[in-house]
Order: structure tokens, then sequence, then C-alpha cells
């Protein structure tokens, strides 16, 4: 089994902090973040997952963006995301590797059922409906 690298965009209103002044929603370097970035300086957090790295490429509360969110994730063998939903559509570009999207036929309910499964694999995408339950195995 192999390393899986996705890249995920979020394509949602993201008001998780107050609105900003409109001089800075226009200037993609808030907060003194360089307007180009070496990928390699950006953080990364596991956030506890053991095998998983998430880094936030650009998004609501580092960089001000507000329709938009774009994330690199890194799942290793054995490892997966719990079952959620996310309020906005996800793009995933799957960059290297192979895994496993379980996706919800019926998301809309409380308890969306049975999932499907799709492959997924170097150079494919998908995308993610509003509120659709998923979750990524490598």
């Amino acid at each position: 089994m192999a390393t899986l690298y996705i890249l995920l965009l979020l394509l949602c209103n993201i008001w998780l902090i107050a609105p900003i002044q409109t001089s800075e929603a226009l200037d993609c370097s808030a907060k003194d973040i360089p307007r180009v970035r070496n990928l390699s300086d950006i953080p990364q957090d596991s956030y506890g997952r053991e095998g998983f790295m998430h880094m936030t490429v650009a998004g609501a509360a580092l960089h001000g963006m507000k329709e938009v969110e774009i994330w690199i994730q890194t799942f290793a063998p054995g490892s997966r995301t719990p079952i959620h939903r996310h309020s906005c559509e996800e793009v995933f570009l799957v960059m290297k590797g192979r895994g496993t999207l379980l996706l919800a036929a019926d998301s809309q309910k409380k308890y969306p059922g049975e999932p499907e499964e799709f492959a997924v694999f170097t150079n494919s995408t998908f995308t993610i409906p509003v509120n659709a339950a998923h979750q990524m195995i490598p």
C-alpha cells in the first residue's frame, strides 16, 4: 500500500472569522503572509491522527479568503478520515497514490445509509456535493 496525496478545494462561503476590511480582502497577503509562498514553508498538522497530514494552502483564517479554501492532505496506508460532511462543495485532485472514496447516496438525512465505494487513483478527480457524508481511505 502506498501513501495517498490529495489536493482539495473547498468552495464555500467561509465566515469562520469576523469579516475583514475591504483593503485586506483585496490583498492576498493579509496578516503578513507573502503573496507567493513555498509549499515547504507552510505549516502542517496531523490533528492528532496518525498517518494523516493536513496543510492549508489558502483559507479564511490566515489569508482572508471568503469563497474557497485549498488544502493538501497526505494519508499513510492504514489511515483514513472520519466519516464527515461539509457545508460546501469539495473538489479533490489525487496527485499520487490510490484509495477509496466512500460517499453516502442520500446525505441529506441524519443517517445517510450505506455509502457507495469509488476507486480513486493518481490523476483522478472527483467532487463532493454540499453536506454529502464521505470518507477517504488510502
